[in-house]
């Protein structure tokens, strides 16, 4: 197990290298960070322009392979990823993104993971009946919705009970709601407030996803061999089922919900834009729409250590639910 960790974290770090060299080449070719002192009445001086365009190690003047070192370089000395063009620190900025995605994100993702594998084995059991049938219409109409139309149908349905109730019982602006008074437990219960709508998006969205994987994986189970050994033996239908058939059926579910996991991360920007919350999906379409070169790069290091974090996790869990795989 240790050398297989070993030699993990070393192939982490070329790839995660050769990965962020890539982006901060393609984020330096396609992203102009002098596009917002263009067009100002009085203009800008050049030497304004080239003076901010240095700062954030983007003089155009620069080759490209020295601006790629020279942020390298600050990246393994000082843990550095340079600055945005809002004048912030692109690590203290992924830093406070990634932990409101991750209040945001987590509890959604695993929510719908969890009632999606239920729903998944549910179906493939009553395979072709009622329930089925309904489940999988509505799982396709979910998979075919915009995740926006989603969040805001969800919205409109939290603004016609706040206004029925005459109270705003639901909040899903943002995080929390700013000049709260009060202890420790308003506060929390404002938070899950807000969290609760997109929270509900999430997992919607999980649930059609996974409920569609996992159909499928436990229909190739059913008919399997150790199924009808097991009920061979006197287990019963269930019995076989929950014991035996799940556990392999999950198999294949491990790698997907591994890299889901993984990229959730930056995977729901729509999500935190509708509802306002400052995550790192956010963060990343903030950043392209600023030509922030320094934030898109910082953004891809971390979405490439989140890959490859991801695949370890789906090989573990893969070995821990096939006795026959070793790492």
């Amino acid at each position: 197990m240790l050398a297989f960790i070993v030699k993990r974290i070393v192939n982490y770090v070329i790839l995660s290298a050769v990965a962020t060299a890539l982006g901060y080449v393609l984020a330096s070719l396609t992203l102009n960070p002098a596009a917002r002192f263009l067009g100002r009445n009085p203009a800008v001086p050049q030497g304004t322009i080239d003076a901010a365009l240095a700062k954030l190690g983007a003089d155009p003047n620069v080759p490209l392979l020295a601006r790629l070192g020279h942020w390298f370089g600050d990246l393994v000395t000082q843990g550095s990823l340079g600055l945005s063009t809002r004048s912030t620190e692109v690590t203290a900025d992924i830093v406070a993104r990634s932990g409101t995605s991750l209040r945001l994100l987590v509890i959604g993702t695993l929510l719908g993971a969890i009632l999606g594998v239920l729903l998944g084995v549910w179906n493939a059991v009553r395979q072709y009946r009622t329930s089925d049938q309904v489940s999988t219409y509505l799982s396709f109409a979910v998979l075919a919705t915009p995740t926006f139309v989603i969040a805001v149908v969800l919205m409109i349905l939290a603004t016609s009970l706040n206004n029925a109730v005459g109270s705003q019982v639901i909040r899903f602006t943002g995080e929390y709601t700013p000049g709260l008074s009060g202890g420790f437990f308003p506060h929390l219960g404002d938070r899950l407030g807000h969290l609760l709508l997109p929270t509900i998006s999430l997992t919607v969205g999980a649930v059609a996803t996974y409920s569609r994987y996992q159909r499928s994986a436990m229909l190739d189970v059913l008919s399997s061999d150790f199924i009808r050994t097991a009920r061979s033996k006197g287990r019963t239908r269930g019995s076989a089922i929950m014991r035996h058939g799940v556990r392999v059926a999950l198999i294949p579910m491990s790698t997907f919900f591994a890299y889901s996991f993984g990229l959730i991360l930056t995977g729901a920007s729509i999500t935190e834009l509708v509802f306002s919350w400052h995550g790192m999906g956010e963060y990343f379409i903030t950043a392209i729409s600023n030509n922030d070169i320094n934030a898109s790069a910082g953004t891809i290091l971390f979405t490439a250590i989140l890959v490859l974090i991801a695949g370890t996790l789906a090989d573990l869990l893969y070995a821990a639910l096939d006795p026959r795989v070793r790492v």
